[in-house]
């Protein structure tokens, strides 16, 4: 295959992903149609307009997205009335074609047996979000991976600084 037709094939990454679970024209389900989460009802009740979306993926992966400013009270209140205690994992996801990157919390109630995504959309120009370092401390070494591949700065984290990339590299921030 010559580097045309790589390129080529690589025009869809713009799109970004497809829903796993997508009806036949592509479009989401309608909010109305997902199925109940306790802590996604909660939330809206809490935050109202503080919750800006609420997806389902693979069947029953709840995602709710929040406004980045409001990230660490959202997920602070999650952690203190919902019993999210487990942060499983902190990442971020940049889909290309100048779109926002997503800064993803995937948390854990041991106790409930709930699991929920949390993302946050960061502009490009804008690539800062407090840290949750302060709420779970294994928040740490994720928020300085995400620091170091994708440029994010987490406000008021301790220890900010590369993890993974000598610091003269430039390719990533």
């Amino acid at each position: 295959m010559s580097d045309d037709g790589f390129k080529k094939g690589l025009d869809s990454l713009d799109q970004g992903p497809a829903p796993s679970d997508a009806p036949d024209d592509g479009a989401p389900p309608p909010a109305g149609d997902l199925p109940p989460h306790p802590s996604v009802d909660a939330l809206r009740e809490e935050f109202g307009a503080g919750v800006l979306r609420h997806e389902l993926v693979a069947g029953d992966e709840h995602i709710v997205y929040i406004p980045p400013e409001r990230a660490a009270e959202v997920l602070g209140w999650l952690r203190d009335q919902q019993g999210y205690d487990f942060l499983q994992d902190l990442t971020a996801v940049d889909y290309g074609g100048g779109r926002a990157i997503q800064v993803v919390y995937q948390l854990w109630s041991i106790e409930r047996k709930l699991n929920l995504r949390v993302k946050c959309e960061l502009p490009l120009d804008a690539l800062e979000i407090d840290t949750v370092y302060f709420l779970w401390r294994a928040a740490d070494w994720l928020e300085r991976e995400v620091y170091d591949m994708f440029g994010v700065v987490f406000r008021g984290h301790p220890d900010l600084r590369r993890i993974l990339m000598p610091y003269n590299y430039a390719e990533g921030h």
